[in-house]
Parts: structure tokens; C-alpha cells; sequence
């Protein structure tokens, strides 16, 4: 009976251990690591479209905007990324400018890892490489699930998983609130339609029950409905 349970205590410790395996923010606060942390200020460009492209940004506090401007000027938020995302890792793969503009959408403080330092890393730490690629892969699942939802799906729907997206659905059965820095004039530039359709369809939302300010904007689950409506 000892070993038994000496084996099951020896099985839980390893997957505590595998579940505790890499903590990216502690390794990239560790000795060793070349980067600086920067603080922005709400509405302060972490970059602009254009820029040189020298570094990978990792969000400790706070959230930044990404957006992309047309030659005519039109404007296109292309993501809204908030604590533990990555961002700017176009550099790794030979791009030499910014695509789009990263903005602060609150007081944020960020890691910068210069584009050598973080290559030397990747290489030499597998475990920040898996937790890398795993985030990567996960941003190109999105982007193809985003441009599918642009080409196919309503106005409403794409409202519907921005919000969903936006609370980080399924991290939390309860309701999740939506950062107040996003507004509706920025909720219409996700989605690609005007900010009084989105102005309708929250107060939609809202009378179903979906969503609620209580305090600020909160997302009920049952809102993917919306989503799975044919």
C-alpha cells in the first residue's frame, strides 16, 4: 500500500511539475536575458507602421492595439492583445518593417527583446521555444478564423466572437468583462462595419441577455449562441 501510494504521490508531483514546467514571465525576468522594460501610456505608440523591425514585445500590464492604415488613410484594428501575449515577432522571420502600429490602450508595461537576444534564446531555451511556437501557431489558427469570419459571416456574428475573443471565452464559465479602453468605435473597426450597427446589435446583445453593464461591459457565455446560429 506504501508503494502504491508513494507511486501515485510520485505521478502527481510530475504533473504538477509538467503544469509548472515554463513560466514564460519568469524566464524572461531571469539574469541572462538581454531586455529592458518599457512603460506606455495610454494611447502611446509602441511602434508605427513603417518602423524598423528589431525586436519581439512581450505585454506584462496592461494592452496594446494593433492596427494596419490603407494608403488612403482607413484604418483597421487588427487585434486587441492584453497580459502574456507576444507581439512583433514578424522580425524572427526576416520582416525588416512593421506591417501595422502597435498603441497602448492603457498605462502598459512591455518587455523588449532585441531580435538577436531573442533568437539566442529560442535556440537555447526549448522550453520558452515550445511556449513560443504553441503561441504562434495559436495567432495563425485565429487569423485564418478571423479573415474566414470577414469573408462569410454577418456583422452581428463577428460582433458576437469579438466580444467572446475579446473576454478570452472558455478561460471562465462566469462573466467576463471586456476592457473599458475598447470602445465601440473600436469594437466597428475589428469587424469591419460602422459603430451604429455596432451600437444596434449591443443593445441586442443586451435585451437577450447576453451582455450587461454592471460596472462595465460583461460577456455572458450563452453569447456564443449568436456564433453557432445558422
Amino acid at each position: 500500500m506504501k508503494a502504491i501510494a508513494s507511486s501515485r504521490k510520485r505521478k502527481s508531483k510530475r504533473k504538477s511539475l509538467k503544469k509548472q514546467a515554463f513560466d514564460a514571465q519568469a524566464f524572461l525576468d531571469s539574469a541572462g536575458v538581454s531586455r529592458k522594460v518599457v512603460v506606455y501610456r495610454k494611447l502611446q505608440n509602441v511602434y508605427s507602421q513603417g518602423d524598423c523591425a528589431t525586436s519581439v514585445m512581450y505585454i506584462q500590464e496592461g494592452g496594446v492595439k494593433l492596427s494596419v492604415v490603407n494608403e488612403v488613410g482607413k484604418e483597421a484594428v487588427v487585434a486587441i492583445l492584453g497580459p502574456s501575449d507576444f507581439f512583433g515577432e514578424g522580425c524572427l522571420a526576416g520582416q525588416e518593417v512593421r506591417m501595422g502600429t502597435a498603441t497602448a490602450i492603457a498605462p502598459t508595461s512591455i518587455l523588449v527583446i532585441e531580435k538577436k537576444e531573442m533568437m539566442r534564446v529560442l535556440h537555447a531555451e526549448h522550453a520558452l521555444s515550445d511556449r513560443f511556437m504553441a503561441y504562434i501557431l495559436s495567432r495563425n489558427i485565429r487569423i485564418e478564423e478571423d479573415l474566414i469570419d470577414q469573408l462569410f459571416n454577418s456583422s452581428e456574428k463577428r460582433l458576437a466572437r469579438t466580444l467572446l475573443l475579446l473576454t478570452r471565452y472558455g478561460r471562465n464559465s462566469e462573466p467576463q468583462k471586456v476592457r473599458p479602453e475598447v470602445s465601440q468605435e473600436m469594437l466597428a473597426e475589428m469587424i469591419g462595419t460602422t459603430r451604429s450597427r455596432v451600437n444596434f446589435f449591443m443593445n441586442k446583445f443586451r435585451k437577450l441577455g447576453f451582455i450587461r453593464y454592471n460596472g462595465g461591459l460583461q460577456v455572458n457565455s450563452s453569447l456564443l449562441s449568436v456564433v453557432l446560429h445558422e
